[in-house]
């Protein structure tokens, strides 16, 4: 590829050199700031930003194993797209979507596999517009950073970052090279999520005041996957710290019911864990003695309770358990002064229509399904549904990020999402450490989100 494309008036050659610069000077005013108050920041607001549209969007891949491969599936099922390149540090993994796209009848992409660092080799060898990036968490934030660098956007798996320092980071660097950096929550496309999205814009629960959100998952059987596999490195984080370890699925959609961001913000939060318990247990009835999951030791509570106080003065609840014999959930509760809507099972309960005393549920949310169903699902819900992909969310994501793209639209998610969002996690481990006080969420947009647009409903 010829490195004389265009970015922003340089070559990608002076691209990288000048981003790559400005990052080492950011990862040192982070690591000395901390806590400390916003740096000053070198590059514009990515608040409603919208990135020059693109007929074709040429995608890069990294990591392709149990998520990436998923990505690559919706990727072939839209028009406007071009996996150009694939990279995973297991060769037999790239070539096996690199394959796929030759199946489809899709020129093939370059592949990339001479180890965990060769997506860097793909940034400078290819002109690429996005990459995807679903990783293990730890390395989500430099991948992030060294994309935008290149000179593409970044769109990176849950959770964006691990640390506060990666927060700013990303948000730094978003804003002096004018790329997006999207975390893809696919939770914010689920059916149910932008159904109530819909009705917190039409203003059915009157002035909202209270959310909830969780991630219940029973995932210990994970603890099996010892050398690949999500279990394999997720397994560690159990044992490295005490916290909401993967806060972002059932918080993104209310932080986006109460305009976070774009109206009002995260203030300061608290956090409490309970007993690290299940997981000790767990490896000692499945495991042998000597085993390494029986010589580890599990410190993270199996259930993490945090909430948020938004200056606006709302309160929100997150919850994380991957732990206990629990049914899955996610709550997806917000309420307000008229009215109010619960996730697993789906119900409401709506001032001036029915009994207030009691929820509408099954065949009575019918009414409020067809009133209150969002465009974007009504435009490509079916596809999605033929698609696949927890449940559809996956497609209505991926296709909505590519349309944004090519129409140069402003995404639906930012860097200040991401890093909000995300910062729950480290914010959450300090406070537990510290008898669950009071701590303080940054403001990553600097005041921005005081005159910022709200999300609006895709018409």
């Amino acid at each position: 590829m010829s490195e004389q494309r265009s970015v922003g008036g340089s070559t990608r050659r002076d691209f990288l050199k000048q981003a790559t610069g400005a990052s080492v000077a950011l990862w040192g005013m982070a690591g000395a700031m901390g806590q400390a108050a916003a740096p000053a920041g070198e590059g514009e607001t990515m608040l409603n930003y919208a990135a020059p549209a693109m007929e074709t969007v040429r995608l890069g891949f990294v990591g392709v194993g149990a998520r990436g491969t998923g990505h690559v599936g919706t990727a072939l099922l839209l028009e406007g797209v071009e996996i150009a390149a694939i990279c995973d540090k297991r060769p037999v993994v790239a070539e096996a979507s690199a394959a796929r796209c030759e199946e489809r009848g899709r020129p093939r992409p370059a592949v990339y596999s001479r180890g965990e660092e060769d997506y860097r080799r793909m940034l400078e060898s290819e002109e690429l517009d996005a990459v995807i990036i679903s990783t293990p968490w730890k390395v989500h934030a430099p991948m992030c950073v060294h994309t935008m660098q290149a000179g593409a956007h970044a769109f990176v798996e849950v959770p964006a970052v691990m640390t506060l320092e990666e927060c700013w980071e990303i948000v730094e660097v978003s804003e002096k090279t004018r790329r997006h950096c999207m975390m893809m929550e696919n939770v914010c496309y689920g059916r149910e999520e932008l159904m109530v999205l819909n009705m917190c814009r039409q203003g059915l629960f009157g002035d909202l005041t209270h959310g909830e959100g969780a991630y219940i998952h029973e995932l210990r059987s994970q603890m099996r996957e010892m050398d690949r596999g999500t279990g394999s490195w997720r397994t560690a984080h159990h044992v490295e710290v005490d916290g909401n370890l993967y806060p972002t699925h059932g918080l993104g959609p209310v932080a986006q019911y109460m305009n976070v961001n774009r109206g009002d913000r995260f203030d300061y939060l608290v956090s409490m864990s309970s007993p690290a318990l299940g997981r000790q247990q767990y490896a000692k009835e499945n495991f042998p003695t000597d085993h390494i999951r029986n010589r580890e030791t599990y410190i993270c509570g199996d259930m993490n309770s945090s909430l948020i106080k938004t200056v606006k003065g709302r309160s929100i609840l997150v919850q994380h358990d991957t732990t206990t014999p629990r049914p899955y959930d996610r709550l997806n509760f917000i309420q307000g002064t008229r009215g109010a809507y619960g996730g697993f099972p789906d119900r409401i309960v709506v001032e001036g229509r029915g009994d207030t005393h009691s929820w509408k549920q099954g065949e009575e949310l019918a009414a409020f399904r067809e009133e209150f169903e969002h465009p974007l699902w009504k435009r490509v819900g079916e596809e999605a549904v033929k698609a696949g992909g927890h449940g559809g969310m996956d497609f209505v994501m991926f296709w909505r990020m590519m349309y944004c793209l090519r129409n140069g639209e402003a995404l639906d998610q930012d860097v200040y999402d991401a890093a909000a969002w995300s910062a729950v996690r480290p914010l959450s481990i300090e406070s537990v450490a510290h008898r669950s006080k009071s701590v303080d969420v940054p403001d990553f947009t600097r005041g921005a989100w005081e005159k910022a647009a709200p999300l609006g409903i895709v018409s």
